[in-house]
């Protein structure tokens, strides 16, 4: 249980630190607006288009596998770490895991959300 106060305890620091910084910025920010801030900023550059265009959902789609698979990443380093100590268990969970992304990549492709028309 006391590691569970602790994390708490972490979460209610880092809370407070953000409402502080917040509430920090709204004080001593600047207040006023002119047309230079309402610019669109292009390191420097004369903007060369309009900032409404639409981008394609395929972008949206390409970011979301990108972060769907990167997760994966990150579960597989610490269960690879541990993998000895977890046993057949942690094998089974970890083949099941695997099996369950598998099969999302094989249903994006299916969908056609790999190719890029």
């Amino acid at each position: 249980m006391n590691e569970l106060v602790a994390v708490l305890i972490m979460f209610a620091g880092a809370g407070v630190v953000v409402a502080l910084l917040l509430a920090l910025s709204q004080w001593l920010g600047p207040k006023a607006s002119n047309p230079v801030k309402g610019e669109p900023f292009e390191c420097g550059n004369i903007p060369i288009a309009t900032t409404n265009h639409r981008i394609p959902v395929k972008f949206y789609t390409v970011a979301v596998l990108f972060v769907l698979f990167d997760i994966e990443i990150v579960f597989l380093f610490p269960w690879a770490v541990v993998f000895q100590k977890l046993g057949l268990a942690g094998l089974v969970s970890m083949t099941f895991f695997l099996a369950v992304l598998v099969l999302g990549l094989v249903y994006a492709w299916r969908k056609g959300a790999l190719q890029w028309d």
